[in-house]
């Protein structure tokens, strides 16, 4: 392939990106470059003006093979001017950067997707894993199979986005309640808390010693990913975590927590500011390991009723979106928030400061963006339950969803996505029809000039 000339930059100036390869960011030092990796043949490809030995050379396109990139993201290249030294920021743009392109309201060719839960027990090659493994907490503080399942579901289907895999709960068993997996009932707590004492014993957990694994488990992820798509780590909302704090596990009625929000209001107060605080540090931390977009798991908010859903959910969620990393090495990091039930609340939401408002399926996705406006860009949103219902359904579903939000226009996003999470019993081969008809029906309906150029 022919690359088009360009002028040479001066030392220190940014470098065009070039045709196929790199796109070399800024000079580290003599002969160091700092630059995006190249996934074909394990190439990379870069222009600049080097200054080496004291002497100004201009180097025009080096392809050459690349060795191994090392933990800190450094290969090494043999060039005709000697030996160059790249090094890969854990942070730069994928080369699928579709989801975050939509994310920040940018134009894309098509509508990005990806499904909540798309690593999990609807795929036989996640179960065979699991199996492996022993028990889910071994599987989710397991860095390697951490990785393994995340790529599992990009092999199969043409995803614009790897979602980290680990458990919601990981930030409170940090905080030492003592996680374990009851069979059939499951997450549980073995030291809920529910009084003063308890509450004053909570603290923000230290992030590389009780959660190293998942930050390990991004590192990982982000190398065997190969920057093809972007990595997208997440948390619970502060609120949620607290519903399973609280609750000692799952609940159905929500008694414990709402008796402690109308009986004592401070004690949730505090328990909501530890847990703000915690997680935003959580999520920051698996910016700095590697993740490049974030997104907020709020999904017990909808239990609330209004005016208590913003004081004791809302109000903490646009505390820790405040505290989040907006950039890292020089790239943007999209932050989503998901309230499931909150569509009532929608423009609340949007005004948190976050990039995405996430939709479950009760919500018209073109009245949606009729409320929210140019404000925020928005994800979902179809029924999981479409899966089931054979390739026309889905079809006719994924065209309706589309067609309610609307043709792309400058300012609006949107990602496709499910209401909440994928089924276990969903049958793997209706993920790929769903997958094709976003891709094959938001290609149709983009007008030429919202395409990505």
């Amino acid at each position: 392939m022919q690359l088009p000339a360009r002028q040479a930059k001066a030392p220190g100036q940014p470098v065009d990106q070039c045709a196929i390869g790199a796109v070399i960011q800024r000079r580290c030092g003599d002969g160091d470059l700092q630059a995006s990796p190249v996934l074909a043949a394990h190439r990379v490809a870069a222009r600049a003006r080097l200054q080496v030995d004291g002497k100004q050379h201009a180097v025009g396109v080096l392809r050459q093979p690349c060795r191994q990139v090392s933990d800190d993201g450094r290969a090494r290249i043999d060039a005709p001017i000697g030996r160059l030294q790249l090094r890969f920021p854990h942070c730069v743009r994928p080369l699928n950067d579709t989801l975050l392109r939509a994310l920040l309201r940018q134009p894309t060719d098509y509508t990005p997707v990806w499904l909540m839960r798309q690593a999990g027990r609807y795929l036989p090659e996640y179960r065979a894993t699991r199996a492996r493994a022993g028990s889910f907490l071994a599987l989710a503080k397991s860095p390697a199979l951490a990785t393994e399942v995340t790529l599992q579901p990009l092999e199969r289907y043409a995803l614009d986005a790897a979602i980290l895999f680990s458990d919601i709960l990981t930030v409170p068993d940090a905080m030492g309640l003592g996680l374990h997996f009851a069979d059939g009932e499951g997450p549980k707590f073995e030291r809920p808390v529910r009084t003063e004492e308890d509450v004053a014993r909570l603290a923000v957990p230290d992030m590389a010693q009780g959660l190293g694994y998942v930050m390990d488990a991004v590192r990982e992820i982000r190398r065997a990913l190969a920057n093809r798509v972007p990595l997208i780590g997440f948390s619970g909302s502060p609120f949620t975590l607290a519903c399973y704090m609280v609750e000692g596990g799952g609940s159905d009625d929500f008694r414990l927590i709402k008796t402690m929000l109308y009986r004592r209001p401070d004690l949730l107060h505090r328990i909501l500011a530890v847990n703000a605080a915690a997680v935003a540090e959580y999520l920051n931390a698996q910016i700095d390991a590697g993740a490049q977009a974030v997104m907020l798991f709020d999904t017990w908010g909808g239990a609330l009723a209004d005016g208590a859903y913003q004081q004791f959910s809302l109000a903490y969620i646009r505390d820790v979106v405040s505290k989040i990393k907006r950039e890292s090495e020089g790239e943007r990091i999209p932050t989503i928030v998901f309230t499931k039930g909150g569509g009532l609340w929608l423009e609340q939401i949007a005004d948190t400061g976050c990039d995405a408002v996430g939709l479950d399926w009760t919500v018209n996705l073109g009245a949606a963006r009729m409320r929210i406006g140019g404000r925020c860009a928005l994800q979902g949103n179809v029924d999981p339950m479409i899966l089931f219902g054979g390739e026309a359904a889905i079809r006719r579903e994924v065209e309706a969803a589309l067609s309610s939000f609307g043709a792309p226009a400058a300012g609006s996003g949107h990602v496709f996505n499910l209401g909440h999470g994928i089924s276990q019993h969903t049958p793997p081969e209706a993920v790929s029809v769903l997958v094709d008809a976003v891709r094959q029906v938001s290609r149709r309906m983009r007008p030429p000039e919202h395409a990505r150029h």
